[in-house]
C-alpha cells in the first residue's frame, strides 16, 4: 500500500460521527421518547459533513491546502489549471506563460494525459507540475464508494507517472467537491488535497475583463488561483476564456510585486 499508513485516524468530524451513529440506535431503544432528538441531531450531522464536501476551501473533512505558505514566503502567487491538458488550449496557455516567465501546476483529467501524453510531457518540459484531477472528472464523483475514488484517483496517477515520469503529490476534486470518503483514498495515495483561495469562473464567464478582476482584486502573496483550460463540459472554443483573461492575471501579478509560481514542497 503506497503513501501514508491507511490506519490513521479519522478526522475528528467524521469521527464524531461515527461515534454519533453508533450510539443513535440503542440510545432509542433506551430511551424512545428521545427519538425526535435523536433524529435531529443525525440529520444535523448529515448537513454538516454536506456543508463540509460543498465547499471546496473546508477543512472539515481533512487537511486542505488552501493557501501556499512556501509561495508566500518567496512573494508568489499559485497559478493552476483544471481539466487538461487540451491540445487547442494548452499550447496557447503554455506561450503566454512563457512570455511572463510564470510556472504554474495543472490539474490534469487522466484521461486527457493519455490521449495527449506529449502535451503533458511538454507541461513538463517548460518547468510546470503535472497534478491529480481525477481519471475521468465524472459528475458524480463525490457518491463514489472508497473503491471507486481508489480506482479513479490511481489511475490518473499512472497516466501522469506514465507521460511525465513522476507521480502527482497534490490532488484537486471536480468543481473541489470532496466527500467524506476522499480523505481516506488520498492517504491511501499519498496525496494531498489543493483548493484554492481566488477562483474566477472562467468556464462559464463571459468578460475576461471581469475574470481577471475576481482573480486579482486584493491578491496577496500565498494565494492560489484557478483557471481552466481544458472544458469538462464541452468542446474547446475558438476563444477559451482563459486565453484573453490569462494575460490580464499575469500582468496584474507582476504589477503586485508577485511572482506566478507552482505549488513546491510544502505547498
Amino acid at each position: 500500500m503506497s503513501g501514508p499508513d491507511a490506519r490513521m485516524p479519522l478526522t475528528p468530524l467524521i469521527g464524531t460521527s461515527l461515534a454519533l451513529h453508533a450510539a443513535a440506535l440503542p440510545t432509542a431503544a433506551i430511551a424512545p421518547e428521545r427519538w425526535p432528538w435523536i433524529v435531529g441531531a443525525l440529520v444535523a450531522d448529515h448537513l454538516v459533513i454536506l456543508g463540509g464536501g460543498l465547499a471546496p476551501r473546508s477543512a472539515l473533512l481533512g487537511p486542505n491546502v488552501v493557501r501556499s505558505e512556501a509561495a508566500a514566503a518567496s512573494g508568489g502567487v499559485v497559478l493552476t489549471f483544471d481539466d487538461g491538458p487540451d491540445p487547442a488550449v494548452t499550447p496557447r496557455v503554455l506561450d503566454q506563460l512563457d512570455a511572463h516567465r510564470a510556472s504554474a501546476t495543472f490539474f490534469c483529467i487522466g484521461e486527457r494525459v493519455a490521449r495527449c501524453p506529449e502535451l503533458a510531457q511538454e507541461l513538463v518540459h517548460r518547468g510546470h507540475r503535472v497534478e491529480n484531477h481525477t481519471h475521468s472528472h465524472r459528475a458524480l464523483f463525490f457518491f463514489h464508494r472508497p473503491s471507486s475514488l481508489d480506482r479513479e484517483i490511481a489511475a490518473c496517477q499512472e497516466a501522469v507517472a506514465q507521460a511525465c515520469g513522476r507521480v502527482p503529490s497534490y490532488f484537486r476534486a471536480p468543481a473541489g467537491i470532496r466527500s467524506p470518503l476522499l480523505q481516506g483514498a488520498l492517504r491511501r495515495s499519498g496525496l494531498k488535497l489543493v483548493s484554492w483561495t481566488r477562483r474566477g469562473f472562467d468556464t462559464v464567464a463571459r468578460d475576461p475583463a471581469h475574470v481577471a478582476a475576481r482573480l486579482t482584486r486584493g491578491m496577496r502573496a500565498g494565494d492560489v488561483i484557478v483557471l481552466h483550460d481544458g472544458s469538462s463540459h464541452s468542446r474547446s472554443t475558438a476563444r477559451p476564456m482563459v486565453t484573453e483573461a490569462l494575460p490580464r492575471v499575469l500582468d496584474a501579478i507582476a504589477a503586485a510585486g508577485l511572482r506566478a509560481v507552482a505549488l513546491g514542497a510544502g505547498a
